[in-house]
């Protein structure tokens, strides 16, 4: 089975700091830039070292979406 896209949804918020960089460095190295990984996370750690965001913020006239992309 190839997968060409995954998402995962929080599980980051109970690891350590190093255990958390290793994670990101092995879901770096499965989208090879061939594939699209999706995370779905309050953590700030992850903010700072994924390049290409899509924010969602709910607001009193309903939600925003937008991307944000780290130069």
């Amino acid at each position: 089975v190839q997968l060409d896209c995954m998402f995962i949804d929080e599980g980051f918020g109970s690891l350590d700091a190093e255990v958390l960089d290793s994670a990101v460095a092995m879901l770096g190295s499965l989208s090879g830039g061939r594939r699209q990984i999706g995370i779905i996370s309050h953590v700030a750690r992850l903010d700072e070292c994924i390049p290409k965001k899509i924010r969602v913020a709910s607001g009193n006239g309903g939600s925003r979406i937008w991307l944000d992309v780290d130069e």
